[in-house]
């Protein structure tokens, strides 16, 4: 696979400039562009730079709004509901981050419940956000149905993703994870490194399990985390985002053409509403501490907490640059081009 190395400060201008130019203002273009930067400097290329034409092409379908913000249509204390209005998923899940962030420090803990908006790429992204916020997160968002529930064979369920973050001084702790084995994204990444998955990753047309990411891409047959049991957890997140955001869940979202309109969760606690932060950290760090110290089933392998590998990736990404597909940085050239002219 050809690569060619970009630097943080490339890519973002070449990102600001064609979110500009797809009729985004200039603060809008501008977070964008930090936002899929950053998560290509933490390694998640899948929902980073390499989904930037896929989201270009959702904005010249029209089914990414460039005018339009998220909107409050309840409130209840603590909890709000909004409206996506079809606009970036990005934007639109930093917006109800950041007034989950807002409702927890008011009342220790806040819930947004976000109904049409569009994929917010790296769902860790907003974990991050309320850990270096202070604030515990647990956010969610429901898909168009990419697995089969246990023991079926159509796509009956979303991969819904969920993340969990918990702030600590020493390195916060975000857990971002598919209910698919692999995230669709990831497996994207792999094909085209023509690589195979280290699991079986879902069935190909002849309703068989495999490690091959484009006979999975082909089919859209994900394989559920757990089996039975993250095809169980799938729906129920359905539910919980259906339900409290008054939005579509994956049944509906499915019954369009593209992927939008999804609903979407964020919770926000305020750690410091107790008055034992120094035990709490503690605490966390007792648990960290005990999973290292775990033999590993291989030499010279070690355990991680959510989030650990992020930190040094980030930090390497930083000083030697990203390793980007060659395909995809020169698609985005040639659709800033495009452009221009």
């Amino acid at each position: 696979m050809s690569e060619i190395i970009v630097s943080s400060k490339e890519m973002t201008s070449v990102l600001e400039s064609l979110f500009i130019k797809h009729s985004f203002s200039k603060d809008q273009a501008a977070l964008l562009a930090k936002i899929h930067t950053e998560s290509t400097l933490d390694g998640i290329y899948s929902h980073g730079i390499n989904r930037v034409p896929v989201f270009i092409d959702y904005v010249n379908k029209g089914l990414i709004k460039t005018d339009v913000i998220a909107t409050k249509t309840a409130s209840m204390g603590s909890m709000e509901r909004w409206d996506g209005n079809l606009g970036s998923g990005v934007l639109n899940a930093l917006k109800c981050t950041d007034q989950a962030i807002t409702l927890a420090k008011t009342h220790g803990m806040g819930l947004v419940a976000l109904k049409n908006t569009n994929h917010w790429m790296r769902g860790g992204t907003y974990g991050w956000r309320a850990a270096e916020q202070g604030c515990i997160s647990i956010l969610f968002t429901n898909t168009i149905p990419n697995m089969p529930a246990w023991g079926g064979k159509e796509n009956r369920l979303g991969n819904n993703p969920l993340v969990i973050s918990i702030p600590r001084k020493e390195g916060h702790v975000v857990l971002d994870m598919a209910l698919s084995q692999f995230s669709f994204g990831k497996m994207q990444s792999l094909d085209l490194k023509n690589e195979e998955l280290p699991f079986h990753g879902g069935w190909d047309k002849n309703n068989a399990l495999t490690k091959h990411p484009k006979d999975i891409i082909e089919t859209g047959r994900a394989l559920p985390v757990g089996y039975w049991k993250g095809s169980a957890l799938s729906m129920v997140l359905d539910m919980l985002a259906t339900l409290l955001s008054a939005g579509n869940s994956s049944y509906k979202i499915g019954l369009k053409k593209n992927e939008t309109a999804l609903s979407q969760v964020c919770m926000c606690i305020d750690p410091r509403t107790f008055s034992d932060q120094g035990l709490q950290e503690n605490l966390l760090n007792e648990i960290i501490q005990f999973t290292h110290d775990g033999p590993s089933m291989s030499k010279g392998e070690s355990t991680f907490y959510p989030g650990e590998r992020t930190l040094t990736t980030r930090k390497k990404s930083r000083l030697e640059g990203m390793k980007v597909n060659n395909k995809i940085w020169e698609e985005i050239l040639r659709l800033l081009d495009e452009t221009k002219s």
